[in-house]
């Protein structure tokens, strides 16, 4: 330690504020000043607080520092009890100050389980024990190990299990020895040790400690890192409640009137990182954590640390790992393997429920103050948290770390702690770890959001692919899960391809059409009708939205059906970020016509997610062939699978069909993604499916065509619809109220006219009939068309139909009582003779 007092030896101590005014003094070991600040709280029972320098959740130290300290004390746990009795030792820290403390403590004994107590209850696991904690704001502690012998007296056999509890602070003793009267009651032993940072018991409590052993008929040691006492002056108390009454009120009176940010100066996006946290290891020890759960968790902390690296980018100088009230462990191990594999200076501190005076001063030990909402939905209802010494840090990225079971609207939201956060730094990221659920829990509820058998089930799948290497996406647009087949060659000409797909040789999943590259003049049209209609499909995409919010919240999982999908998936993303700061998880998965959808996609999210949380996303419905694929290949797939959960319903941008019941609109318009391929989609292809390229444990494949980077308007296409959402937010509310209230049942209009169609033109097969704006494009674009049925009086969203029909030499048929604006026909019992040498269409005689 010479080193580190030489360092601080001209620093002002950060319990001098406190001391000064209210006459509290501090005395002990040389370094308890360096270890310790003080500050003030608002507190019935204790208006100081004692602040820990290397306990990581008041003050961002470095994450070895931290860990090194509760390690070391394990290791004098260790010296304590000798190889066997460490062997047999149970470890239990306290919540929410001291769980990663308990947790390194745990490290340093070795073999020894760790367990903490928690105040989130979890329903479905029974309670092994509780106790209350006397001084604290927040008194209630459960015990929950999914292991009901865990704490059990005689788990170490003839010698015992010595129970090993730790606190960051061992003061009057009240809250550790009520805790072990109240298990003692339950599961006796014979040894107790009990561990915290600083023994600053006063000198009337110095003598209860061996009474109480006495009185119990056990041996209880104290193992701490420093000694010392608080000298506390009569009246303290009323004192410093005073002294936080006066400074709130002058802090509330410098500060500015709240005001609610407009829709368009939301504070900028967070970073999500895909930590791929190992399968089966829990988030912490709320439940218990075992020595095969190190195991597991110890070798893939670099890769995770290096995720994190990845996405800091190039040469950050000063990053926080902040964790999440209980959750302290699990952040602080990334911070210690993050450490270890960046230049970087790296902090880390967590959230807490402890709501503690600020004040801007150096000897005062919380220099600023966060206050969010509580975003973990707790048992005690909603309430006020708090990040403490963030705030002018001077991070350049603050890396947040939750749980799953935090991971809610309240977190993403206007006042929420994301959002708190953006003002003060330049890069905000997010990792969640997978909540773990008890078996005990998983069988009480049997769609969890974190199924570890799933997990394992799908180790062989691969993660979603993300642009840059895969699409023109940003990254956290949209994870694809399909296989890249980039490099293999699968175009055919459109004559051959039709002809193979109408006589039964081939399905038309089984190669890709050429990529249409469009004219000057129809990338002008196209450009033109995205301006026309960009407030039109803004409007849509935040009523389908925030329809899909208010149904299937809090949180969807949305999954666009690739490729026509994945645009409205963004932004659906977009306004569900932008419009109510929640940050939606998107993928993109392939559904082929007369083969069904993804298993393994869907096995891959069935392994993160809830399937009761998957939304499926697409475009629009034409006659409703893709909804109904997706609900047989939905109920396929569960028979087969033992999947339970996913629900088939779709939701789209536009529904002319009347095939779906969660729709933007029920209008026939021009989707601008329409009119053009992969260069308004990511630059992705369509999806392919054959057996010599997809094998059974692998995803349906796409291309990504980085050759076409040139005439990729796809970020075009979704900014300037997103610039149109704050102008269209009144009109989503007054639409979103009525549809909510309105019979949305599926018509199913559109299919009755379909077949009426193939009737009357003598076609005979839907299959060739594709109805509305955005399928008849795709018949000219990718197909060869017969002819173009147009509603009589269509205007301006057939101007491109009309560019396109003129080109390819195909004749615009004006009709009546169209429920559609038009119809595409695909040329009926198609040879090649059915075009002219020029590939244009010819009339049928």
């Amino acid at each position: 330690m010479t080193g580190q007092r030489k360092e601080t030896a001209n620093v002002v101590w950060s319990g001098s504020w406190v001391a000064e005014r209210l006459g509290v003094e501090l005395a002990g070991d040389g370094e308890l000043r360096e270890l310790l600040g003080l500050a003030l709280r608002r507190n019935p029972k204790r208006a100081h607080l004692l602040v820990s320098n290397v306990l990581g959740k008041h003050v961002p130290q470095r994450p070895s520092v931290v860990y090194g300290a509760g390690f070391e004390l394990g290791r004098r746990v260790r010296d304590l009890l000798g190889e066997d009795g460490a062997r047999h030792a149970v470890v239990l820290g306290y919540a929410e100050t001291a769980t990663g403390l308990g947790h390194a403590v745990a490290d340093g004994l070795g073999p020894a389980p760790y367990l903490h107590s928690t105040r989130r209850p979890v329903e479905g696991v029974a309670r092994a024990g509780g106790f209350e904690e006397s001084h604290s704001h927040a008194t209630s502690h459960l015990l929950l190990p999914e292991d009901p012998d865990l704490l059990a007296g005689e788990r170490g056999g003839d010698a015992g299990a010595t129970l090993v509890l730790v606190d960051d602070e061992f003061s009057t003793g009240n809250t550790v020895l009520n805790t072990i009267r109240a298990l003692h009651e339950r599961y006796p032993r014979k040894r107790y040790v009990i561990v915290a940072l600083v023994d600053m018991r006063s000198p009337a409590d110095q003598g209860r400690l061996a009474e109480f052993a006495e009185e119990i008929g056990a041996r209880v040691d104290l193992v701490a890192r420093n000694t010392g006492t608080v000298s506390l002056p009569e009246g303290v108390l009323q004192k410093g409640q005073a002294l936080v009454a006066e400074q709130e009120a002058a802090q509330a009176a410098a500060r500015p009137g709240d005001t609610h940010q407009p829709l368009r100066d939301v504070p900028r996006p967070v970073t999500r990182i895909d930590l791929r946290w190992p399968a089966g290891v829990p988030d912490g020890g709320r439940h218990g954590f075992t020595p095969a759960h190190r195991a597991l968790l110890e070798p893939a902390l670099p890769a995770m640390a290096d995720r994190i690296a990845q996405a800091l980018g190039a040469h950050p100088r000063r990053v926080l790992v902040l964790g999440f009230e209980e959750l302290m462990y699990a952040p602080l191990r990334l911070g210690t393997a993050l450490e270890e594999r960046t230049g970087a200076e790296i902090r880390y501190s967590t959230t807490t429920r402890s709501p503690v005076l600020a004040v801007d001063d150096p000897g005062y030990a919380i220099r600023t103050r966060l206050v969010f909402p509580a975003h973990d939905d707790p048992a005690d209802g909603p309430g006020e948290r708090y990040a403490y010494n963030v705030a002018g840090g001077g991070f350049d990225a603050v890396v947040l770390v939750v749980d799953s079971t935090a991971d809610t609207p309240a977190l993403h939201g206007p006042r929420g702690l994301l959002h708190q956060l953006t003002p003060h730094t330049a890069h905000v990221l997010l990792a969640v770890v997978p909540s773990y659920v008890p078996a005990a829990a998983r069988a009480a509820a049997p769609a969890p959001t974190y199924a570890p058998q799933r997990q394992e089930e799908s180790a062989m799948l691969p993660e979603p692919l993300r642009g840059p290497a895969f699409s023109s996406y940003a990254p956290d647009e949209v994870g694809w899960l399909l296989q890249d087949l980039s490099d293999t060659e699968l175009e055919a000409p459109t004559e051959e391809r039709e002809e193979a797909i109408q006589s039964g040789g081939a399905h038309y999943a089984e190669s890709l059409p050429v990529e249409y590259q469009p004219s000057e003049q129809y990338q002008d049209l196209f450009k033109a009708a995205l301006d026309l209609s960009a407030a039109r499909i803004a409007r849509a995409v935040g009523t389908v939205t925030e329809t899909v919010l208010a149904e299937r919240g809090p949180r969807p999982v949305l999954v666009s059906l690739a490729r026509a999908g994945t645009p409205v998936g963004v932004l659906m993303r977009r306004w569900a970020r932008l419009r109510n700061g929640i940050d939606l998880p998107h993928y993109a998965v392939s559904i082929v016509r007369g083969r069904g959808i993804d298993a393994n996609a869907l096995r891959w999210l069935a392994a993160h997610h809830n399937p009761a949380d998957v939304v499926f996303v697409d475009g629009w419905t034409g006659k409703g062939a893709i909804t109904r694929e997706l609900a047989a290949a939905i109920a396929e797939f569960e028979a087969s699978d033992g999947t339970e959960g996913f629900n088939p319903e779709i939701a789209v941008l536009a529904d002319p069909g009347g095939c779906v019941r969660t729709y933007g609109t029920r209008e026939d318009f021009l989707i601008p993604s329409a009119c053009l391929n992969s260069t308004v989609s990511g630059l992705i292809s369509r999806t392919v499916l054959r057996s010599d390229l997809v094998g059974p444990d692998d995803f349906h494949g796409a291309k990504f065509y980085r050759e076409l980077a040139g005439s990729d308007v796809s970020g075009h296409f979704l900014d300037t619809v997103t610039d149109r959402f704050g102008e269209v937010v009144d009109a989503v509310d007054a639409e979103v109220k009525e549809l909510l209230t309105a019979d949305r049942a599926p018509t199913w209009e559109g299919w009755a006219a379909v077949e009426r169609i193939s009737e009357e033109y003598g076609i005979h097969d839907v299959n060739l009939v594709k109805p509305g704006v955005g399928e008849t494009t795709r018949v000219l674009l990718r197909r060869v068309p017969w002819k173009i049925l147009a509603k009589r009086g269509a205007g301006a969203d057939l101007e491109h139909i009309r560019l396109l029909a003129q080109q390819r030499g195909v004749p615009v048929e004006e009709v009546d009582a169209l429920p559609y604006t038009c119809v595409g026909l695909i040329h009926p019992k198609y040879t090649r003779g059915a075009t002219g040498a020029d590939g244009k269409a010819v009339e049928s005689k």
